[in-house]
């Protein structure tokens, strides 16, 4: 088959990691994660991390590769993806990627330019954030560049302190790094979208949240936080995690956590929903079963 990457994208709770699990028992593939809070060890119940029993005996790479007081960047991402898929390949394997992180697929798929960082502009950033708080540094950034505003959440101080620091210094939107139509790495990658009307997820991200905190959601980030949690900016930034850490710092009541989650994950999704269908290379799956949505994709993968 020509079509030796195939990218499964869209909405938190959409069903992503299942439809990923079939395509690659039907077409003998590896999975390569694109969601970037699943790179930390873990960080398995707030991710939604799916176990040994739930991958089904098809090979995942990209999990767990760096703990939770590590930061990482899209660029080095990038590096480690390309390699990983690259390698697959040679093996005469097709790669599925799957996650909702929807710049590190573009950072798959296109050919971003990552600049340079400047020390002082960083850390003067990173002042008036100390300073003005996540909300007003998230309000600066969607006015200078919206559809970074749109990709990047405000809980994640770090990556638009990056994108600030982008803008100042280039003097252009931080997505001017985004690709031209032309740039595309793998230009046989098939992109599949998986959608659910808006009423449907919201009850399912509600339900999410619900089973995390019955699968033992608080003692997992009570370890991580005993594993260096609050001495890394993403971890500890992560939807949920970030609403357990005040929960424990008494800021919130654990319904107010659990309610808190859900709404930043529902307006998270919103997001990614925007961002993805930007790309006109995605084909949109309808809602429906595994086996339903099987049936749509399938034939487009076999004869590509």
């Amino acid at each position: 088959m020509r079509a030796n990457l195939i990218v499964v994208c869209g909405a938190t709770a959409t069903g992503k990691s299942d439809i990923a699990v079939a395509i690659a028992k039907e077409i003998g593939a590896e999975i390569v994660n694109a969601d970037s809070m699943q790179l930390y060890k873990g960080m398995d119940i707030g991710t939604a991390k799916l176990n040994t029993q739930e991958q089904a005996g098809i090979t995942h790479h990209l999990l767990d590769m760096v703990t939770v007081s590590q930061d990482v960047t899209v660029s080095w991402y990038q590096e480690l993806a390309r390699a990983k898929i690259d390698e697959i390949n040679s093996r005469g394997i097709p790669a599925v990627v799957v996650g909702g992180t929807g710049l590190y697929i573009k950072s798959i798929l296109d050919d971003l330019v990552f600049p340079e960082t400047d020390p002082d502009v960083r850390q003067k950033i990173t002042d008036e954030a100390e300073k003005l708080g996540n909300d007003e540094m998230h309000s600066r950034l969607s006015k200078l560049d919206p559809a970074a505003g749109l990709a990047i959440p405000k809980e994640n101080i770090r990556r638009v302190i990056r994108a600030l620091e982008v803008i100042e210094i280039t003097g252009q939107p931080f997505t001017a790094t985004l690709p031209r139509k032309d740039s595309t790495r793998y230009p046989k990658a098939l992109q599949f979208g998986l959608v659910m009307d808006r009423a449907s997820l919201d009850t399912q991200i509600l339900l999410r949240v619900e089973k995390m905190w019955q699968a033992g959601f608080v003692d997992e980030v009570e370890e991580l936080i005993n594993q260096g949690l609050l001495e890394g900016k993403t971890a500890q930034a992560a939807i949920g995690y970030a609403q357990i850490v005040r929960m424990k710092h008494g800021e919130l009541t654990q319904d107010q956590a659990m309610e808190y989650t859900a709404r930043a994950t529902r307006q998270y999704a919103r997001r990614q929903e925007t961002w993805f269908s930007r790309d006109e290379r995605i084909t949109w799956l309808k809602p429906g079963s595994i086996s339903q949505r099987m049936a749509t994709l399938l034939p487009t993968i076999l004869k590509a």
